[in-house]
């Protein structure tokens, strides 16, 4: 499995390789105010590629502050357990109960 997950890998960069080797052709990117930006066209994907990563790495930035302070106010757990609460915690984990509150609704669909 291992050999077959480093072949997937390399054929996915000589792929990418290959790409990049047949467009070198120079590329023109019009900005705003007349401004323009030449560079080959695999330049120019890859930089597309990265903007797309950054733009979206910083729309995800406040979904993780929330719940990085959720975690942060999280009661800590203490490093070493008494036994006793460990023993229901086994025997609570062998008989999981579930409340009606948990399923999902059931709809009755007649045809």
């Amino acid at each position: 499995m291992k050999y077959l997950l480093w072949l997937l890998k390399a054929a996915i960069f000589f792929t990418l390789f290959a790409f990049a080797l047949n467009n070198q052709h120079d590329a023109t990117v019009y900005f705003f105010f007349g401004t323009h930006w030449r560079a080959p066209l695999v330049l120019v994907v890859l930089a597309a590629f990265a903007g797309g990563l950054v733009v979206g790495a910083l729309g995800m930035l406040p979904g993780w502050w929330k719940h990085r302070a959720a975690a942060a106010q999280v009661p800590a757990v203490s490093d070493a357990p008494s036994p006793a609460p460990l023993a229901t915690a086994i025997a609570s984990a062998a008989t999981p109960t579930i409340a009606a509150t948990d399923l999902p609704a059931v709809r009755q669909h007649g045809l």
